[in-house]
């Protein structure tokens, strides 16, 4: 399960890949993805500026293409830095997989097909969206 929120915990994008596939592997298409909404105020389009994420996505060519995109790196290095440091930020998104996860048909992988743990994957995250939205918006 790859998750993609923002620094609130609003899912902003989910999607599933197979076991035996690399984390890092899955970051390219999560992040292109997401699709970008135009303010009116600035006048441009809206793209995130920071990614957290764990040292599996620790990948020298992935740093250079989110570099290429303008978008700022927080990702461990392996060997350099400690997790301490950067959980700090990556709380929030921990805790948003804890929320998904706590709908017992996501917990435990019971479907077959990929497409129908999406689709379950993408209707745990409207709940949890309205939730956290209700906290923020109160």
């Amino acid at each position: 399960m790859h998750v993609l929120s923002d620094a609130n915990g609003l899912t902003l994008l989910v999607g599933v890949s197979a076991a035996n596939v690399h984390d890092s592997l899955a970051l390219k298409p999560t992040v292109e993805g997401h699709q970008t909404r135009h303010d009116p105020h600035r006048g441009r389009n809206f793209k995130p500026q920071r990614l957290h994420a764990d040292k599996a996505y620790d990948v020298p060519h992935l740093r250079r293409w989110l570099w290429g995109k303008h978008i700022g790196v927080r990702i461990a290095r392996k060997g350099i830095d400690s997790s301490e440091r950067l959980g700090r930020r990556r709380w929030v998104i921990e805790r948003t997989m804890s929320w998904l996860t706590g709908y017992r048909r996501l917990n435990h992988r019971y479907e077959r097909k990929p497409g129908n743990y999406l689709a379950f994957l993408g209707l745990a995250a409207a709940p949890c969206c309205y939730k956290r939205f209700l906290k923020l918006t109160m």
